[in-house]
């Protein structure tokens, strides 16, 4: 039998709201001392070919469910978390709109920041997620991560 792993995806964008929603959960939590947010934001790059006006994504959800389920072990492992929450959207997402949250908590925020930035680093180079950008309805073309 196959284990589950938590969803990390969310189809479309990551609303505000749901963002918002999440941040007000921990407010009662007062073992928390710290917080890291990283927010991924559609870009709406110039390109050769036009502007970026969104990027639609895809994954091997499977694969990346149980990399995002290391990942997260492995964090709790060398730091000293408190909670996470990692939220990662698939489908079209427009330029301007949030594509990735990742949310951590702490004690101290050290461990939050460095947490959070290792998590995201992690997230860039090993999910098997893909994203293509979308400059018209006839142009795209697939997306390479910078670090």
């Amino acid at each position: 039998m196959k284990p589950e792993y938590k969803n990390i995806f969310i189809h479309g964008a990551i609303s505000a709201q749901k963002i918002a929603e999440s941040i007000s959960q921990h407010s009662r939590k007062t073992t928390i001392g710290g917080h890291g947010i990283f927010l991924g934001q559609v870009r709406a790059d110039e390109k050769p070919s036009g502007k970026v006006n969104a990027i639609e994504y895809s994954a091997y959800e499977e694969m990346a469910l149980e990399k995002a389920h290391e990942i997260r072990e492995d964090a709790f492992a060398k730091y000293p978390l408190i909670c996470m929450h990692i939220y990662h959207s698939l489908g079209k997402v427009e330029a301007g709109e949030i594509c990735l949250f990742v949310f951590v908590s702490s004690k101290h925020r050290k461990a939050a920041i460095d947490a959070c930035t290792e998590i995201v680093e992690r997230i860039k180079k090993e999910l098997p997620v893909w994203g293509k950008e979308i400059i018209s309805e006839s142009e795209s073309s697939w997306k390479e991560n910078n670090i």
